[in-house]
């Protein structure tokens, strides 16, 4: 297939171009571990020229309702923490110089709901009782540059990203003074980290009808403030994706399915909390790609089969709170 003045196999149209997959990486604090968002079929569908404008908007929600320790399900009067709400509201945009540079950015904004206990009565002013802090700010602004130059069909890329301190790391303050958010809830982590990114897409059958993808993304921290120091994250997907050409209106329609490994290490810092962060997750993912000339449209629900966490044996400390599921949408456009 034709595009522009290359050509590019069809697995990577059918799978997503990823070398714009890397593209939304918008790396949120990170209770929820927010990274899985920015692998595996979950970002955009290409580009039909070589060079150009795309933009998009991506939702994301999580809901992590359930106390985890270790490798199990773990009693909520174990964690003061009860609930994290969290929907990412993502606008980004990529511009593709030629056949081997894009660069990309983009900017979250974070709605956020977080449940849990007032142990001291820091925030309410009183001990014990229980209270829901709400929050929506921006998030860490995050830009990235992809080389795609290794093949004629850019069926593999390597990209390397800053994610910057924007968002708000300090977040609002309750009736009695004390912070309504943990640390590593809030949505800017207060770190300049380095994103590195490798992608390779390729065929499983002679029509390139049916295609396969792997990535992997790196995030780690070059410069923190405020004693606070974010763990270092890999997130890694392998995938595959069949084309089924035209339906309806609908110009390509491509069922995706992906399984995404989540490895996060212990956060730092005296305002960090080591003992109950840090994690391993292994989801799959069921998606599709459609698109319809210009417009093109991404979703996937990223359900857990596989979750350990790190766990402190406090009473009442112990535990991290996890979802039973993640949502993804992205719809995009190109000029």
């Amino acid at each position: 297939m034709k595009t522009g003045v290359f050509t590019v196999a069809r697995p990577a149209l059918a799978v997503v171009a990823l070398a714009s997959l890397l593209s939304s990486t918008a790396a949120h604090a990170c209770a929820c571990g927010c990274g899985v968002f920015d692998v595996g079929a979950a970002s955009i569908m290409p580009s039909n020229s070589e060079t150009g404008f795309s933009a998009w908007f991506r939702f994301n929600t999580i809901d992590q309702n359930r106390n985890w320790e270790r490798g199990a399900q773990a009693p909520a009067d174990d964690n003061g923490d009860k609930r994290l709400q969290t929907e990412f509201y993502t606008l980004g945009g990529q511009y593709r110089l030629n056949h081997a540079w894009t660069v990309m950015a983009d900017l979250p904004i974070v709605s956020r709901r977080f449940t849990r206990i007032d142990d001291d009565g820091g925030v309410t002013g009183s001990a014990g009782s229980l209270y829901t802090g709400r929050l929506t700010a921006l998030g860490d602004v995050a830009v990235t540059a992809m080389y795609t130059g290794l093949s004629a069909d850019m069926s593999t890329g390597l990209g390397l990203g800053l994610k910057l301190p924007t968002g708000d790391s300090t977040g609002p303050r309750g009736p009695a003074g004390g912070a309504q958010f943990d640390r590593d809830s809030l949505p800017g982590t207060g770190s300049t980290d380095a994103i590195l990114t490798a992608y390779h897409v390729g065929r499983l059958d002679a029509t390139g009808r049916f295609g396969w993808f792997g990535q992997a993304r790196y995030q780690f921290a070059l410069a923190t403030r405020d004693s606070y120091r974010p763990g270092n994250e890999l997130n890694t997907s392998l995938g595959a994706s069949y084309d089924l050409g035209a339906v309806g209106p609908v110009t390509r329609v491509a069922p995706v399915l992906s399984l995404i490994n989540s490895l996060r290490a212990h956060d730092s810092g005296t305002n960090a909390d080591p003992l109950n962060s840090g994690y391993e997750r292994l989801l799959i993912a069921p998606g599709v790609n459609m698109r319809l000339g210009k417009l093109r449209l991404y979703a996937d629900i990223e359900l857990p089969i596989y979750q350990h966490v790190n766990a402190d044996v406090v009473p009442g400390q112990s535990g991290q709170l996890v979802a039973g599921h993640l949502f993804n949408a992205t719809l995009s456009y190109d000029f």
